[in-house]
């Protein structure tokens, strides 16, 4: 997890050393903050836009596995997913805070590595770090990350939008994090078992990097302006497909029709999801953690969406009363039911110990 030769108790700094050794290097550059980092607040001003304020929390053995996730990639991670719910209201991510609880185990190096992953995506996604806490943790690591940003109030796009005869469209391919999620829990157990026995993962860095640092999908805000696409709804894909078709469905108030020839599952996935004898729809149905945007557009927006290589047509929106469900390759319907991921669902074990 990280080496124990460089090892620097975070107690001989203190809290406020620990804040000002970690934000040394955070750069103000986006024009809307106009103040970051160093007082009681930060100040931010949009003049005539929208805010968009979205938080997600991270726990260790919950949502991360130290033992194959490298430190900087989870503070990499965890910036991405919570700026992709900026862009999945089609705006533009502007700032972040982050917040951080550690137990004794975390030196001072294990720290910095993580701050090095969240500067990182701040450079690359250029949002500005204004803001957090930091707090001894009685369990693990504890990540949390606000992300905030600003649209024009006519090009917020809401969940709520769908209407029927609306094209449903999707970005980039699915399902990919979770067969990653897979070889990656594969190597571990074989690891814990033999630990002179190295991980294999050769041939398979796309699926590997969908799991361990995933890319919001910022880009495809920017082509909706630049085409002039305008969804009528929009969600990203957290939870797996299925759940989110469901969300989008439930907030318009219609169904849908999904093709499940059209769901766009790159090679590598679905061929390692046959090697784990898992069906390649189903992951990308129910495994989550892709960030890809799910927007639908009205019929009249074909032309300008049809030949874009990032975006896939998959189905339509229908009237409330047909139902969610998704056409088979046989041609059969299923309704589509929501299997994704849930923060709450309890094991067999929970179960049985009331």
């Amino acid at each position: 997890m990280f080496d124990n030769q460089q090892r620097t108790d975070i107690n001989e700094l203190g809290e406020f050393g620990l804040i000002d050794y970690l934000t040394k290097a955070v750069e103000i550059k986006e024009a809307s903050t106009t103040k970051g980092i160093g007082d009681d607040a930060a100040v931010l001003d949009f003049r005539d836009k929208k805010t968009l304020i979205s938080t997600d929390l991270l726990l260790e053995g919950i949502h991360f596995d130290l033992r194959y996730v490298p430190l900087k990639h989870l503070g990499y991670k965890a910036v991405q997913v919570n700026l992709s719910d900026i862009y999945a209201m089609n705006g533009v991510a502007s700032q972040i805070t982050f917040s951080i609880g550690l137990s004794s185990k975390f030196p001072l190096e294990a720290v910095e590595e993580i701050y090095q992953g969240v500067l990182i995506a701040c450079e690359k996604f250029n949002v500005d770090l204004v803001g957090g806490d930091t707090s001894a943790s009685a369990q693990g690591l504890v990540i949390s990350v606000t992300s905030i940003g600003y649209a024009d109030a006519e090009k917020v796009v809401y969940r709520s939008g769908a209407k029927e005869g609306d094209l449903l469209c999707v970005s980039g391919d699915l399902g990919g994090a979770y067969v990653g999620l897979q070889l990656l829990e594969r190597e571990k157990n074989i690891f814990m078992e033999n630990p002179n026995i190295q991980p294999d993962l050769e041939g398979k860095d796309y699926i590997v990097e969908r799991q361990l640092k995933p890319e919001s999908r910022k880009d495809i805000v920017e082509l909706f302006e630049t085409y002039g696409i305008q969804p009528h709804a929009m969600i990203d894909v957290s939870d797996g497909l299925a759940s989110e078709i469901l969300h989008i469905c439930k907030a318009s108030q219609v169904g849908c029709r999904l093709y499940e020839d059209k769901i766009p599952i790159d090679p590598m996935t679905y061929d390692t999801a046959r090697e784990f004898g898992l069906d390649p729809t189903v992951c990308a149905l129910s495994g989550g953690e892709d960030y890809e945007l799910l927007f639908t557009v009205p019929q009249d927006q074909y032309d300008k969406v049809k030949n874009q290589l990032d975006i896939s047509i998959i189905g339509y929106i229908t009237e409330e009363a047909a139902g969610c469900a998704m056409i088979s390759k046989s041609g059969h319907l299923h309704p589509i039911q929501a299997q994704g991921w849930n923060a709450f669902q309890r094991t067999s074990s929970d179960e049985n110990t009331d």
